[in-house]
């Protein structure tokens, strides 16, 4: 197998981790959304909610003048605020669930194709009643969104014990929750990030094994799990290689090869792979980007050269 690997996936970026001074919907939002328009290595993107109106207005015309692949992100909007879709008291799964019907409603402005969201935190008790609730917010959800138009919900799978402790959580229950939910919108799927699978304790190939049939969108990055004391611990997407750290050019290129295996990638595809990374300390957002970009083609690389050296030694059997 040989090839450029843009020729295999959409390559992507989560804007809002890799410039988190805009997670707040707040910032330097079209200057950096025009960074990564004008970076061909580029061709999708994930944003979050833009707060002033027409500051969002010219984040969809860059978007669609740039012919980026536009998804949006809730995740943000639902930690910010400590909602939760799964939350037992009916008002608190009210709130979390107008929360996310206004960021489809911001999805359709900037004519995103995909929304991502994410689970509430994992309860102490009655997790069979956490994960029917969440499934009832989430049909929900998607009935809203298929009332204005195509766009596409993606349940993004958390830890469950060492930082967002969510209830979705394990790649297996949340295969459990995508097969109830398609039986109301049959293009719901799941986002599973090789950052958090370190701290879901799976690996690469039984994770996406897992989800092959329900997987619709895809990150790469890092997590630092070893010393709570350090900036980068938990859920924090540092640069790939960071000291100490859980994943480098090894294990993406192993990621990598899952993807292709199970189909998600492969020559022709216009699935997503996002990078969601984001800078530590004083770390510059615009360096881990160009780092990132360098790790992803050493590790395509890297698998490119493992499968042809598998190929040769198998017709040589």
């Amino acid at each position: 197998m040989k090839g450029d690997l843009q020729q295999f996936m959409q390559v992507g970026i989560v804007h809002f981790m890799a410039y988190p001074q805009t997670m707040g919907g707040e910032g330097p939002i079209l200057e950096t959304v025009n960074k990564i328009v004008t970076d061909d290595f580029f061709s999708a993107i994930e944003i979050t909610r833009v707060n002033d109106a027409e500051e969002r207005k010219q984040v969809g015309q860059l978007l669609e003048s740039g012919r980026m692949t536009v998804g949006f992100g809730a995740q943000p909007v639902l930690l910010g605020n400590k909602a939760d879709l799964n939350a037992f008291d009916e008002e608190k799964r009210n709130e979390a669930i107008e929360l996310v019907k206004g960021a489809i409603d911001q999805a359709y402005e900037v004519k995103a194709g995909k929304l991502g969201l994410l689970s509430g935190p994992k309860p102490s008790h009655n997790q069979d009643k956490a994960v029917q609730l969440l499934v009832d917010s989430l049909k929900e959800l998607c009935q809203y969104a298929k009332s204005k138009g195509n766009l596409v919900l993606s349940l993004e799978t958390f830890d469950d014990e060492t930082d967002k402790k969510c209830l979705i959580g394990p790649n297996s229950l949340a295969v459990e929750v995508a097969q109830e939910v398609r039986k109301t919108d049959p293009t719901f799927g799941l986002m599973l990030d090789l950052s958090h699978l370190p701290m879901q304790r799976e690996k690469t190939a039984t994770a996406l094994h897992t989800a092959r049939d329900y997987l619709n969108h895809a990150h790469i990055g890092n997590c630092y799990i070893k010393n709570p004391s350090d900036p980068a611990y938990g859920d924090q997407h540092p640069r790939f290689g960071y000291p100490g750290s859980e994943n480098d050019v090894d294990e993406l290129a192993e990621y990598l090869r899952v993807l292709l295996d199970i189909g998600y990638i492969g020559e022709g595809s216009d699935n997503v792979v996002a990078f969601e990374v984001k800078p530590v300390g004083n770390e510059s957002s615009d360096a881990i980007i160009a780092q990132s970009k360098r790790t992803l083609v050493k590790a395509w690389n890297v698998m490119d050269q493992a499968k042809q050296a598998l190929t040769t030694a198998w017709n040589k059997v």
